[in-house]
């Protein structure tokens, strides 16, 4: 299993929804640096992970690193959406569990016929992001929510893919 020295907390919101809590930006700086992130991200391959609301086992694969890190949608990512994309790497495991709204998808590319035989599925989740005053203190978080694209491949096993539209949701933020 990947390292467990992460500081995180899974919290509910006023509407009872579950929230993954990242209590350290671990990947900080102007510009992501997305080599780290991947770096990061190999902890994982060979774990697997249950969402709670269907029992869905998720595996961990080789291709997620490479995926998660260089799709062409991380490489759109700019800002505030760049960096809550690449802390949500230290909290997928977590992401993966409160995931909910399981939507099948057939495969949209003639490569996908290889990787994902038997198609995707795409859960939502969410994430929250610290903010940092200059004392190092956290004054709130930016909440997110994404969606986890999940392969079915020929085995039958289901392996995350990718996070992918990852939104900070604007009326919402909370106090530390």
């Amino acid at each position: 299993m990947a390292e467990d020295n992460r500081n995180i907390s899974v919290i509910k919101d006023a509407d009872n929804n579950k929230i993954v809590m990242i209590n350290d930006n671990i990947f900080k700086g102007k510009q992501v640096d997305w080599e780290a992130v991947e770096k990061y991200l190999k902890q994982y391959v060979g774990d697997f992970y249950s969402i709670a609301e269907d029992k869905e086992m998720i595996y961990i694969g080789t291709e997620l690193p490479g995926e998660y890190a260089g799709s062409v949608y991380t490489k759109k990512l700019k800002g505030a959406v760049a960096k809550a994309k690449a802390n949500a790497a230290q909290v997928l495991p977590e992401m993966i569990e409160i995931a909910t709204n399981g939507i099948f998808e057939n495969n949209r590319k003639a490569k996908h016929g290889r990787d994902a035989k038997n198609g995707w599925y795409r859960y939502e989740t969410r994430f929250a992001v610290p903010i940092f005053n200059e004392d190092g203190e956290v004054v709130r978080y930016n909440i997110f929510k994404g969606r986890l694209l999940i392969r079915h491949a020929s085995s039958g096993k289901k392996y995350l893919y990718d996070v992918l539209e990852i939104k900070k949701e604007t009326s919402k933020s909370c106090q530390a």
